[in-house]
């Protein structure tokens, strides 16, 4: 029996399943079996074969190429200079955090975290900021920049006042598949 199914819930799913039970021990079953006219003749297979190949190509280059185009969470940001490359203050988790989505990065309780910019709040909004965690229990996560949410964190260190107000842009395309932590 052959089957393929696409299926979306978060994402794409291809499965493949194949069973074929053919009895060996009979002459007359090979035989049978080998007839063109038999659902599960050696050309049938063939065929079977290239289809379900050229489908799962097809499910894995569709699981590659689909992003979410996610919303701005704020239209403007504080930052030390022009680029938001320079660190603004340095905090410390004081709450996990587990990120709901690409834009976001975990937070663990005692993390040491280098704060880049802080999103200007909009009315009923949350305020976040964004920043790249460092520590020692958790070095797959370092260097990695996204947002948390600027209550979960207690700043230690101001390095230099975010003055430079610049507007935001979306530029996070989150990947179903590749990009949850």
């Amino acid at each position: 029996m052959w089957g393929v199914c696409l299926h979306w819930k978060g994402g794409w799913f291809c499965c493949l399943y194949f069973t074929h039970f053919c009895s060996k021990t009979e002459d007359f079953d090979k035989e049978f079996h080998d007839h063109p006219s038999h659902p599960l003749s050696s050309a049938r297979m063939a065929q079977l074969s290239r289809l379900a190949i050229v489908l799962l190509t097809l499910c894995a280059v569709c699981r590659l190429s689909f992003a979410f185009a996610m919303d701005k969470l704020a239209d403007a940001k504080l930052c030390v200079d022009e680029e938001c490359s320079r660190t603004i203050s340095v905090a410390r988790v004081i709450e996990d955090f587990i990120a709901p989505d690409c834009r976001f990065i975990n937070l663990r309780q005692g993390q040491t975290v280098y704060v880049y910019s802080k999103l200007v709040a909009e009315e009923g909004a949350g305020v976040f900021w964004s920043g790249s965690v460092y520590s020692d229990r958790y070095v797959e996560q370092m260097g990695i920049v996204g947002y948390f949410p600027s209550n979960l964190v207690k700043e230690m260190h101001v390095f230099e006042k975010a003055e430079v107000e610049l507007p935001t842009q979306v530029g996070f395309q989150c990947r179903s598949f590749w990009n949850e932590r």
